[in-house]
């Protein structure tokens, strides 16, 4: 996983905290861990874990001014992740479509076989064919 970048992104969007974080970035620009830490009933610590993950992820990048290293966003990641999604959304679309459409078949009572002729009814007849030539 150190190397699929997309992998570690959407890992970094999977905690709630880290979803929040980001938000308040999106939303209120530059930030320092204090200002993002307030919603949060967490200790620092906890909150620089998140940053870090997200860091890590490269959806924040965080200053160096010494001691304020103030936090802001990086949309690149979270772009790559969209075009990902948007990429398989069509083919997720269409696999589902189609078990819609198979489930109204069986619904309706309908043979989801793509011939018109049932297999019971080539069963049966098979049967029949084969009572009816007696050996002489």
């Amino acid at each position: 996983m150190a190397g699929d970048s997309l992998s570690i992104t959407f890992a970094a969007l999977a905690d709630p905290t880290r979803r929040a974080i980001l938000a308040r970035l999106a939303t209120g620009g530059e930030a320092t861990v204090n200002e993002l830490a307030k919603p949060f009933s967490m200790t620092l610590q906890a909150v620089s874990k998140h940053l870090k993950v997200l860091e890590t992820a490269g959806l924040i990048v965080r200053g160096s001014n010494a001691q304020y290293r103030p936090c802001r966003m990086d949309a690149a990641p979270l772009d790559n992740a969209a075009e990902w999604i948007d990429r398989h959304r069509q083919v997720w679309k269409d696999r589902f479509d189609r078990l819609g459409d198979h489930r109204r078949l069986i619904q309706q009572g309908v043979d989801a076989e793509p011939d018109t002729e049932s297999r019971s009814s080539r069963n049966e007849r098979d049967d029949e064919r084969h009572h009816s030539e007696k050996p002489r």
